[in-house]
């Protein structure tokens, strides 16, 4: 998630200071992501230091300060707007290096592994439907929770694909009269093969 991006775009509408930011975030987004009010001024220090935000006018009686879009700053979210997300900058997925790792570990029932993990992620679908029902005609809310609807789903999907290629290679190591551990040394060949 682009942090820097999200604060640039808020500011887009109007000046606001780093709490005003948090809390617009954490309302058009529903809470989903919270923000640290820590992380969002040091976000802004940052911004403002490249040359996209601005202090805005004098503090205010509590002392803040608020900041708003130089042009450099439109055009950076202009910018943001027009260019499609980077995948390649997408964070590591904690449940695709731990079902990996377990796959590589020998005395870890990968089945079971993955059936805990499914019955958490349907628990999950289950409570994301409940909340997309009380959505109440926001359309911001209602976008974050189907997304994230979506993705469950598609990790239920992936969850049932990693048993059923744990299941195959089991009976494929079972055939050929192989421990699991003897398999690994091919999974190393095809990885140095790969380089």
């Amino acid at each position: 998630m682009s942090i820097k991006h999200s604060l640039l775009a808020l500011l887009w509408s109007e000046p606001m200071y780093g709490a005003q930011l948090r809390s617009e975030f954490e309302r058009r987004t529903g809470g989903t992501w919270p923000l640290n009010v820590g992380q969002v001024y040091t976000t802004l220090a940052r911004l403002e230091r490249d040359g996209f935000v601005e202090g805005a006018g004098a503090a205010d009686e509590d002392g803040r300060i608020p900041y708003r879009l130089t042009d450099a700053g439109r055009a950076e979210v202009d910018r943001w707007w027009a260019d499609p997300v980077d995948r390649e900058q997408t964070p590591r997925n904690e449940l695709a290096i731990k079902l990996a790792l377990a796959v590589t570990m020998p005395g870890v029932d990968v089945p079971r592994v993955v059936q805990t993990q499914r019955t958490a992620t349907m628990r999950h679908l289950r409570d994301l439907t409940r909340l997309k029902g009380s959505a109440d005609d926001d359309l911001a809310w209602e976008l974050v929770v189907e997304s994230m609807v979506f993705q469950a789903e598609a990790e239920i999907r992936w969850l049932d694909h990693v048993e059923a290629s744990v299941l195959r290679t089991a009976r494929t190591v079972d055939a050929q009269g192989r421990t699991p551990s003897a398999a690994q040394p091919a999974a190393r060949d095809r990885q140095e093969a790969r380089r």
